[in-house]
């Protein structure tokens, strides 16, 4: 049992470390957002083999509190955060469109 706790600790810290390196180089904010939720999936993680390790049980309302906010903080990221992106679907499409009826355009006038 000691080793299975000791090798997730090691995936934890290893994910938490990636994460990490992923909130400091992020190209977005986005992309440090969601980093910063698996920072906090690792806690939890980490949290939940501590509890293993000493076989109690009293950090499970910290867990549950730990995951209502993750989870709130997710769905608030992903209602308000989507508005402020410059990846907006509708004008990408747009330039596709334009960009196809140039391209016909061009064909079609041989000058």
């Amino acid at each position: 049992m000691t080793v299975v706790l000791w090798v997730a600790a090691t995936m934890l810290a290893v994910a938490a470390l990636l994460a990490l390196i992923r909130v400091v180089r992020g190209p977005s904010a986005l992309d440090r957002v969601v980093a910063m939720d698996v920072l906090l999936s690792c806690l939890i993680g980490a949290i939940g083999i501590e509890a293993a390790y000493g076989r109690h049980g009293t950090t499970l309302p910290v867990l549950a509190v730990l995951a209502l906010l993750g989870f709130v903080g997710s769905v608030a990221i992903a209602r308000f955060g989507a508005d402020v992106g410059d990846d907006d679907p509708d004008r990408r499409e747009e330039a596709r469109v334009e960009a196809r009826l140039d391209a016909i355009r061009d064909r079609e006038d041989p000058a």
